[in-house]
């Protein structure tokens, strides 16, 4: 099925279409074929090996690190792809790389990142990203997690909610406050802490096959060659964001041309009336819509990706981005439903799955409206928050 409509991806480099091809081959091979099952019970596939294996942990960090020196394009165009397949796959990929290696790359001294990321690079070790909590998601400026240093000691009190991996990582980087009310972000190695729980959220709707759950820090004690030394402000915590919010948009893209492809794939082989219902006007309104969105969202996924390679990126494009690609792959995926009628709902089809994940996508890493308020304050400059 062509989802290139303007045959954008046939402009892109040798090395970029190869990432293209490799992970649609990936995701083949490892994911189509059980992630209807993982999502029903609600137990995630285990690919941490295979993910490493084909370079998803860290590839936009230098090779010294263990990663690949990705540009953000590879980057994006395989989050798109591994999102095909389910956003629990891609949000693994991301989670390790967008948000802890991430961090440890921009707030790590040379001693951390040389001891965490080739480990998390090549999936010996999994990490989790603890910013949100059970009272405060884009709020980040009012954590409750604290911290305080005794001797060489560092005693972390707080909990953490909606955490990805929480209770699979053997790392963590937990945002808390210091005693001067400065955020900072300590690299907690959950096996050598403690007073330390984890739990997993059971009965989830949506994210189905990847772990989410909750930290729980009780005087629990660490050394304090943990926090990553660079890390000073609210504006480090928020910063670790944008790489992830880049992954999200290309991901909800991803989602948006499966949904499509699916869609237009029955419409050609469904007959009604002794015709294909592909022949039928208000399904051709539907599927153009469809493409038509889609060609735009590819538009801004390559012009973003374009930008940060050019390291002339705002925060506020990034979250433009994420926006809008997941308002769109909402809308489309709700479309190719409709167009697949009764069978829509069922699992020989990806559409249902991606609808429901997508309500999760909609609120991850900044709700909807936290971002039509970025927007809206970068065109105005004024703060609606």
């Amino acid at each position: 099925m062509k989802t290139d409509y303007l045959n954008l991806y046939s402009n892109l480099n040798e090395f970029e279409q190869i990432i293209l091809q490799s992970t649609k081959d990936w995701v083949d091979k490892y994911v189509r074929p059980k992630i209807e099952k993982s999502f029903i019970s609600g137990v995630p596939l285990s690919l941490k090996n295979e993910l490493a294996e084909l370079g998803a942990f860290g590839s936009i960090f230098p090779q010294k690190y263990g990663g690949l020196d990705f540009n953000f394009i590879a980057f994006g165009l395989m989050m798109k792809e591994l999102e095909k397949g389910d956003s629990s796959i891609r949000v693994a990929a991301s989670i390790q790389t967008s948000l802890v290696m991430n961090a440890i790359f921009s707030y790590g001294s040379e001693y951390q990142k040389e001891k965490y990321l080739p480990e998390l690079a090549n999936g010996n070790i999994v990490g989790s990203f603890a910013m949100s909590e059970p009272s405060h998601g884009s709020d980040i400026s009012n954590l409750k997690t604290k911290f305080k240093i005794v001797d060489d000691k560092i005693i972390l009190n707080g909990s953490k909610l909606w955490i990805g991996n929480a209770n699979t990582s053997d790392i963590s980087i937990v945002w808390a406050k210091n005693e001067n009310n400065n955020i900072q972000a300590i690299v907690i190695e959950t096996k050598n802490i403690t007073n330390f729980q984890s739990t997993t959220l059971e009965n989830k709707s949506s994210f189905r096959a990847s772990h989410t759950g909750e930290l729980f820090f009780d005087n629990s004690i660490i050394s304090v060659n943990q926090i990553l030394p660079k890390s000073n402000s609210i504006k480090d915590a928020y910063k670790c964001l944008n790489i992830g919010r880049y992954a999200v948009a290309w991901g909800a893209l991803g989602i948006a041309e499966e949904c499509y492809e699916t869609a237009l794939k029955f419409s050609l082989e469904r007959t009604q009336f002794g015709e294909p219902i592909a022949g039928k006007q208000l399904i051709q309104k539907k599927l153009a819509d469809m493409i038509t969105e889609i060609t735009k969202a590819q538009l801004l996924c390559l012009k973003i990706g374009e930008l940060m390679d050019s390291n002339i990126i705002s925060f506020e494009q990034i979250s433009m981005a994420k926006r809008n690609n997941v308002k769109i792959a909402q809308k489309i995926a709700k479309e190719a439903r409709q167009i697949l009628g009764g069978m829509g709902i069922t699992h020989d089809y990806s559409i249902m799955r991606h609808m429901i994940n997508l309500e999760t996508l909609i609120t991850y890493q900044g709700t909807n409206e936290m971002h039509i308020l970025i927007t809206g304050r970068d065109i105005t400059g004024i703060s609606a928050f």
